[in-house]
């Protein structure tokens, strides 16, 4: 089995519904202007041109944050986009940035301000694997390890809105950070299996930032922190449309902002180095993340911290995928970060002013990349099934092997429209905490315009160590991975603290909304 170095496996793993994201210089002046969706819910830190979502924090005398996240359509002024109509978290896109510290509370009041879901979507679903319930949402703190079920990180909830329109519901989520919680970034969005994929191209997400051990490595307490929320709109005519059919979106080219702005500019001076936390909070595309002629470390994945910085020039960030950069600044000038294909302008990277001197930590205080050999194994297979189906939602999108779910009339056989797609009432993995086991997730999708299927575990990490049967040289700690279109990922899982019913899914958010999940019930 050949080896991949940690550097090239960064680089490796597919992009397949985005094209690749790279750092060209620009000539003239800097081609973008930064721009807000709300004025009052963004802030800029030492640099007016570049955007930073509002942050809320954890009382340092209760150690809570208690804070309110309500959700309503709301018309936003995007300078070089338009007036866009969505649904958004305290109106703005992203949302707040959460920030709390291992062993606080995060409590936060929901408020749904949506109209009431129209009476078809009210009515039950004879296929749950129809997307229904656009104005129905919950909450989802994507990477974290924390409780999965009560009132915490509980994906089976249903924050319904009112019955009358023009009044509201209000629901709770008390999430309790462990104590031994690693330091990292991560984010929230809404999860009610059906809706998902519409109220994230709407914007709603936010990034959520557990602080701690790393944070206080001089060098890295020395850098200046960006959050880099990358947000994936589907406008037409100035508002999403809500997905009634499978093609809705597919001549609809996304719009994807920065920290609710329209390639914003960011400066950084010769010799200076940033802390980036990069989110890719789309629904739909990936990115390969390159800076052009500018050195960049990589000291986190997944909200889990590396043990050394690692040298780079490019990520791939897959959807719902986060990375933490050391960005140094390089040669004078102004460079255009793209992504989405070439045409599509990120950010605007300008370096300029007076050359500082900083330095990089030689080692951080990462988590270890070894795990025991496995006491078990499992095979998951991702496969699209095109054009099975009358009416607006032709694919069948499954997950197949073990744990497959099966049909809900034998007699069918796989003939059955639920085979190996979501079911409710079926457990499809039931994991053993403490227990080491080794997974191969397969990507088995031949079609290219459905073929991207990045694999998302809930509140476990799980550790990559091979791709295509290529072993990797070092380990990497993921919560969400790519898997390549006819190739495979392998990793080990060692399922800790916490019990109850969970999912993994495709976090192509599409593909998921219309069956490609399953259950996990995380057991003693």
């Amino acid at each position: 089995m050949t080896s991949l170095a940690r550097r090239d496996v960064l680089k490796c793993l597919p992009v397949v519904a985005g094209a690749a994201v790279t750092g060209t210089a620009v000539t003239g002046t800097a081609a973008a202007r930064a721009a807000g969706s709300r004025g009052s819910a963004l802030r800029a830190d030492a640099d007016a041109g570049f955007p930073q979502p509002e942050t809320r924090r954890a009382d340092p005398d209760t150690g809570r944050l208690a804070t309110r996240l309500t959700v309503a359509f709301t018309e936003l002024a995007v300078p070089g986009v338009g007036s866009v109509l969505t649904r958004a978290y305290e109106g703005s896109v992203p949302g707040p940035t959460l920030r709390v510290r291992p062993g606080e509370t995060l409590e936060i009041t929901q408020v749904n301000a949506l109209p009431p879901n129209a009476e078809a979507m009210r009515e039950a679903h004879q296929d749950m694997n129809v997307p229904h319930h656009f104005n129905t949402f919950n909450l989802h703190t994507h990477g974290m390890h924390v409780d999965p079920s009560g009132e915490a990180d509980n994906v089976f909830r249903a924050f319904e809105p009112a019955a009358t329109p023009g009044t509201t519901t209000a629901h709770r989520s008390i999430v309790d950070v462990p104590a031994d919680h690693p330091a990292g970034t991560f984010w929230y969005h809404p999860h009610l299996h059906g809706s998902t994929s519409s109220q994230l191209l709407s914007g709603m997400a936010g990034v959520l930032v557990v602080e701690g051990d790393v944070d206080e490595v001089p060098e890295i307490a020395a850098a200046r922190e960006v959050v880099v929320c990358v947000s994936e709109l589907k406008l037409s005519g100035g508002r999403v449309p809500d997905l009634t059919s499978h093609g809705v979106w597919d001549d609809i080219p996304s719009t994807f902002l920065v920290n609710g702005a329209k390639a914003p500019v960011l400066t950084i001076a010769p010799g200076e180095i940033q802390r980036w936390r990069v989110v890719n909070a789309g629904a739909l595309t990936a990115h390969f993340l390159s800076l052009g002629g500018q050195e960049m470390h990589q000291i986190a994945c997944d909200g889990v911290t590396f043990r050394k910085p690692v040298a780079t020039t490019g990520v791939t960030l897959p959807m719902g995928g986060r990375v933490d950069l050391l960005v140094r600044g390089g040669r004078p000038g102004t460079y255009k970060v793209t992504g989405g294909g070439a045409s599509q302008h990120l950010l605007t990277l300008v370096v300029t002013g007076a050359p500082r001197t900083m330095s990089l930590p030689a080692e951080l205080p990462g988590r270890p990349t070894e795990l025991p050999e496995p006491t078990r194994t499992r095979t998951l297979t991702f496969r699209t099934y095109e054009n099975v189906f009358p009416g607006a939602f032709p694919n069948a999108y499954r997950i197949l092997g073990d744990g497959e779910t099966p049909p809900a009339d034998t007699r069918a056989g796989r003939e059955d429209p639920a085979w190996g797609r979501l079911s409710a009432d079926y457990v499809n993995q039931r994991v053993r905490l403490g227990e080491v086991e080794e997974w191969t997730i397969v990507n088995d999708s031949h079609s290219h315009a459905h073929s991207h299927h990045p694999f998302h575990l809930h509140t476990n990490h799980f550790l990559l160590t091979a791709v295509d049967n290529r072993k990797l040289a070092t380990p990497v700690w993921h919560d969400t991975v790519a898997v390549p279109p006819n190739g495979s990922i392998t990793f080990r899982l060692r399922a800790e603290d916490f019990t109850g019913r969970s999912m993994l899914h495709c976090h192509q958010l599409q593909h998921g909304d219309e069956g490609m999940m399953q259950i996990v019930d995380y057991v003693r």
